[in-house]
């Protein structure tokens, strides 16, 4: 287990910004705006030559601890059980205030190492040191974690916790991370081969307040991720690692999505563009309705987005427990989904309920089964049978009265199963016959609930170039 460092602090003091710059990566949002980081994140740092996990948390508050504040604040105390250093964050500009006291004395309840970083020191390192004193937690570390500075002292706070740690693994002392949390990794999956040892990667999504963090918890067994009756809670793309049926498994939790037209505040749209990369990257992604009041315009424009985007799709439809009558209720969403959703018929829709836990063991078979069809391979001699049978029973249609020959198809790659037809006069192919050849190739090999490509390719004249 490596050396565990969580950033506590005030709000605004900087957290988020060392977050990035340790991970190398803008995986927190950054805002001016106070209270922006709700959820603690986890990304794997490297300073110099030293590499840990670095836990990001909500600014400190005092706070009712039902409020949304001090659900906040219970998030980061779980972050201080945790971690093995704690990094009191101090903004010198502002000097030592009330607050920071106030949580320097909290602090000292838990029985974990803390040092103090003295930030946006940049011009005035001694004078935010000398005032950061007064907490009682020894020598401050001046730095500035927009620009980069005093990094290299951090280094030197840091080394002899890193060495410790790698002493306890030695001995055989040291427990297994149970979490690890971080963003995607910088690459697209759209035609990766499935690898087995990768997690895999599910991103659960849909309009605020729909359950998606509640869903997550249930999912865990444990409230790692901030939950409540406010919409609009989860800011950030939190990632879990998780275990089901010994199949490693990372979930992303995502802001909720609204109207395009109603997101106005630069905050939300960076919490929506932090969504969207989410769905990016993600191999399935668990589009989460409102059983109370499903299928709204907005959750067709999410699903539509994630079939655009080539991902697997599963509808959840949570809150079920506040369905009446379940039975003819989910009859009647069924054929809805077949009509309003024709692009990934016969998609899996599981009623759930993240509170009680109802069904989740179906969700996550239903996950499994979609990323299999997902991942699925046809032989190019299996495919041509089909091609001929299919051609001679609705062959396609004359074009300023010329035949279209279509020659022969091939499936170029999975994830999402993409298929090439090569053809004479691939323009000229009506939408109308692309979306039959699609049709036919989802029924007759099974491949329900996945988004498929059809892309049609002119065999090279070998005539061309004479004269």
């Amino acid at each position: 287990m490596t050396l565990r460092v969580a950033v506590i602090g005030r709000p605004n003091v900087g957290k988020s910004t060392l977050f990035n710059r340790l991970v190398g990566r803008k995986l927190a949002l950054v805002d001016d705006t106070p209270g922006v980081t709700r959820d603690r994140r986890e990304g794997e740092a490297k300073l110099g030559d030293l590499s840990f996990t670095i836990i990001d948390t909500a600014g400190l508050e005092d706070a009712d601890d039902e409020t949304l504040e001090g659900r906040m604040r219970r998030q980061t105390e779980a972050a201080i059980e945790e971690a093995d250093l704690c990094l009191f964050m101090i903004d010198v500009r502002a000097g030592v205030t009330p607050a920071d006291e106030h949580f320097a004395e909290m602090m000292r309840r838990f029985d974990r190492p803390v040092v103090v970083l003295a930030n946006k020191s940049e011009g005035r390192a001694e004078e935010g040191a000398y005032e950061a004193y007064s907490l009682g937690f020894g020598d401050p570390v001046a730095i500035s974690a927009e620009h980069g500075e005093g990094l290299g002292s951090l280094y030197d706070v840091l080394r002899p916790y890193a060495d410790e740690a790698a002493e306890r693994d030695e001995m055989g002392g040291a427990d297994e991370a149970i979490v690890n949390v971080d963003l995607v990794d910088g690459e697209s999956v759209e035609g990766e081969e499935d690898d087995p040892s990768k997690p895999l990667r599910i991103a659960v999504v849909g309009r605020p307040n729909a359950g998606k963090s509640t869903l997550i918890n249930q999912l865990l067994g444990e409230e790692r991720l901030l939950t409540g009756p406010e919409a609009g809670i989860t800011r950030d793309s939190i990632s879990v690692d998780w275990e089901y049926n010994d199949r490693r498994i990372k979930l992303f939790d995502t802001a909720g999505m609204r109207k395009k037209a109603k997101v106005n505040q630069k905050l939300e749209k960076l919490s929506v563009s932090d969504a969207l990369r989410a769905i990016r990257f993600a191999e399935v992604v668990v589009v989460t309705l409102d059983a109370t009041m499903p299928f709204e315009k907005q959750d067709l424009q999410i699903a539509d987005l994630v079939v655009r985007e080539g991902r697997a799709l599963v509808i959840a439809l949570n809150k079920w427990d506040l369905v009446e009558e379940p039975q003819s209720e989910l009859n009647v969403l069924r054929e809805k989904c077949e009509r309003l959703l024709p692009q990934v018929r016969g998609v899996e829709m599981v009623p759930i309920s993240g509170l009680t836990g109802r069904n989740l063991n179906k969700l996550m078979n239903a996950v499994l089964r979609t990323y299999d069809v997902w991942n699925i391979r046809l032989s190019t001699a299996k495919l041509n049978r089909w091609f001929d049978n299919i051609i001679q029973y609705h062959p396609p249609p004359a074009v300023s009265g010329r035949r279209l020959k279509l020659r022969y198809i091939t499936q170029a790659k999975a994830r999402p199963p993409t298929f090439v037809v090569f053809c004479t006069r691939s323009d000229a192919v009506p939408d109308s016959y692309r979306r039959y050849l699609l049709n036919q190739i989802r029924e007759d090999f099974d491949l329900p609930g996945v988004p498929l490509r059809l892309i049609l390719r002119e065999g090279k004249n070998p005539y061309a170039d004479r004269k």
